[in-house]
């Protein structure tokens, strides 16, 4: 027979402190309990106060495609920040013409989606900004809106260097315009959301949250050549579907557009957007143009440093102390290269006295601190000795830089 083994019966003296271990207990409990309420309530006030100031601020819009305002106040709550923003992220299908295999005719294939964000409405249309690499090979362009609605685009413009597209669509139906903020302000550590459709439009305005990581200037290659894009890193996921996208920061403001990932075996959180502050010139001389006029040389190139030591010293003929620049393998005719007299086998090593290392730096120096109509002076060296040539930049017409 199981036996229960007797406990001592407790003594007057046992239960009065027992009592008094009870009401000590009981007291540092409701201690516990009245300081966790007040750190609960707390940011509840001091978050209301924030919102009620954040909601009587206003900016004056100005008169331009896209305007940067002011950045907000970024202790804002991100829920709202979001709902802010969410109806404005829409869907972008690129649809393409395919061979069926059977019938051996061309129809209308979904090749690949993508997200976008609209920025403007004016009358009967309404504007989106997206990735180029989203809409590029379309022959034509689907928007799947906030309510589920497909509507046909026109594309207004596209740059692929850039990697921007803008898109024009009818203004019915289109409830949420986003604001954008201005980039430059933003600050490593400062809370970020990215919206978007990561995996097609099953997962629309999906939402992701993170941090600013970083910023930084990324190597890319386009279909338009390679280029060094400035962009803002972040830790908040971002997958295929979700370029073109906004990322947005605690204000409700889009600071970016969600471009491009690092998608490799044991890397996280590693994503990509360009940053406001450069999407705003780009998408106002689309609006304006449909296309980014830039100079040209009206060359074909290939960095020095990519080439042997041998093809170095007895095909350029340089110098041993000369490891780096742009070397010409080719020269358009009747171009602005062609009227300067350069000739393949040159190699530019400075623009206008600042040194030109690789053919992505030439690129970028042409892009961005030269206009249509200027004239440069190139640094070079032919057949080992170095000269100077001037060129009067034109309008670029092709790839070529």
């Amino acid at each position: 027979m199981d036996m229960m083994p007797f406990e001592p019966t407790p003594t007057p003296e046992s239960k009065r402190r027992g009592r008094f271990v009870s009401w000590l207990a009981a007291s540092v409990a409701g201690a516990v309990i009245g300081s966790a309420a007040t750190w609960y309530v707390a940011p509840k006030w001091m978050h209301g106060e924030t919102n009620s100031q954040t909601e009587t601020a206003e900016t004056t819009a100005k008169s331009e495609a896209l305007p940067l305002q002011p950045t907000g106040n970024v202790n804002t709550n991100m829920i709202a920040a979001i709902n802010k923003v969410a109806d404005a992220v829409v869907g972008v299908v690129n649809i393409q013409k395919q061979v069926d295999f059977f019938s051996e005719q061309a129809q209308d294939t979904e090749a690949g989606t993508g997200s976008g964000v609209i920025f403007k409405k004016d009358g009967d249309a309404a504007y989106i900004v997206t990735n180029n690499h989203v809409i590029e090979g379309a022959n034509k362009v689907e928007v799947a809106l906030a309510n589920g609605k497909k509507v046909k685009a026109e594309i207004v413009g596209a740059d692929a260097l850039t990697d921007l597209a803008v898109l024009k669509i009818p203004a019915e139906g289109v409830t949420n315009v986003a604001s954008f903020g201005d980039s430059s302000k933003v600050k490593i550590g400062e809370p970020v959301a990215a919206i978007g459709n990561p995996l097609g439009l099953d997962l629309s305005r999906t939402v992701t949250e993170g941090i600013v990581s970083g910023k930084r200037t990324m190597p890319v290659s386009t279909s338009a050549g390679d280029w060094e894009i400035d962009v803002i890193q972040t830790d908040a996921a971002i997958n295929p579907g979700n370029s073109g996208g906004a990322l947005i920061n605690s204000a409700g403001q889009v600071i970016g557009i969600n471009s491009m990932k690092i998608a490799e075996t044991g890397v996280e959180g590693l994503g990509f957007a360009i940053p406001s502050e450069n999407v705003k010139p780009i998408v106002e001389q689309l609006m304006k143009d449909g296309k980014i006029k830039r100079p040209y040389l009206g060359v074909q190139l290939v960095d020095v440093a990519d080439l042997s030591d041998d093809v170095r010293t007895n095909e350029l003929k340089l110098p041993s102390n000369i490891t780096s620049g742009a070397a010409v393998t080719s020269v358009e005719p009747f171009s602005p290269a062609a009227e300067a007299g350069l000739k393949s086998k040159d190699v530019i090593v400075a623009i206008n006295g600042d040194k030109i290392d690789s053919v992505s730096a030439l690129r970028k120096y042409l892009y961005t601190k030269t206009s249509v109509g200027d004239r440069i002076k190139l640094t070079i060296y032919r057949d080992g000795f170095e000269t100077t040539v001037s060129v009067t930049l034109k309008a670029r017409e092709s790839s070529q830089s």
